[in-house]
């Protein structure tokens, strides 16, 4: 088969209507998803303690600068939902990383489940609003940007309303722009590196990255 038709392959498995199929998880969707939450899971214990170091100096600087350092505990669900690409697989692959994250032990607890939860959500809805048929670096940016509003809407709810207009203004900007960046630009890029290594043949990423150069 040439490099034509294998392109078209890929672009029509990701635009054709769906035949009840496309959207149906494979055993394989559910093993990757799992590792890539472990996976996030342990970058999210390892920035518990670098990542919020660099969000106590920024808000010591600025109160609500500190969310230019959230955007790697948004990772997991622009990272699902760009190599998955089925319903509720950003917001699965978040709920694992964040659990991952709260088991191994961290300073939030079960409140880590609450910020996964929202997290999550932000980044599927950008993937739903897509109808899972977009997964470009726009559509990852977009992800990571939701994913960081939905973590200030769970911080906001939890304790920030209490907070000033301003404080939690520019942490609303610090933090999407964070997650726009650490978590969907950063997310696209993992994401083409793993296809290029072969690591994602099984899935529409992993051909993408092979036959549309």
């Amino acid at each position: 088969m040439s490099n034509q038709k294998h392109e078209q392959a890929c672009v029509d498995d990701q635009t054709r209507p769906d035949s009840g199929g496309r959207h149906r998880w494979r055993v394989v969707d559910i093993v990757v998803a799992a590792v890539l939450g472990v996976a996030c899971g342990l970058i999210f214990f390892g920035w518990n303690s670098l990542g919020y170091a660099w969000y106590s100096a920024m808000d010591a600087l600025t109160p609500g600068l500190g969310g230019l350092a959230a955007g790697v505990w948004f990772l997991g669900g622009p990272l699902g939902g760009l190599i998955i690409r089925k319903p509720g697989a950003a917001l699965f692959v978040e709920l694992v990383a964040g659990f991952v994250s709260m088991a191994l032990g961290n300073q939030w607890g079960w409140e880590t489940m609450y910020s996964a939860l929202a997290q999550g959500l932000g980044a599927e809805l950008v993937f739903a609003i897509f109808a899972y048929r977009r997964f470009g670096a726009i559509v990852a940016i977009l992800a990571g940007l939701l994913a960081g509003v939905g973590a200030w809407v769970n911080e906001f709810i939890l304790g920030n309303w209490s907070k000033s207009a301003g404080y939690n203004t520019l942490y609303l900007i610090c933090t999407a722009l964070s997650g726009a960046v650490l978590a969907g630009l950063l997310a696209w890029l993992l994401m083409k590196a793993l296809a290029r290594a072969g690591a994602l043949d099984r899935f529409a990423a992993g051909r993408e990255s092979r036959w549309l150069v």
